[in-house]
């Protein structure tokens, strides 16, 4: 049975005027492409730092 990831994402993948954090997740582009290979604490721990994220910020 193939396991999820959890994922933020909400399918509306776009950038911020600097490039560097989707406005859709609130994910840093290096969180991005890291995603896969974390493993679910660290997917989390990013997750729960997400909403202190101002809206559209580069972190």
């Amino acid at each position: 049975m193939p396991q999820t990831l959890s994922t933020p994402c909400v399918s509306v993948c776009t950038l911020d005027a600097a490039g560097r954090t989707c406005l859709g997740c609130g994910r840093t582009l290096e969180e991005i492409g890291a995603w896969p290979a974390l493993s679910e604490t660290e997917r989390r721990a990013i997750m729960a730092r997400l909403s202190a994220r101002p809206a559209g910020a580069s972190q």
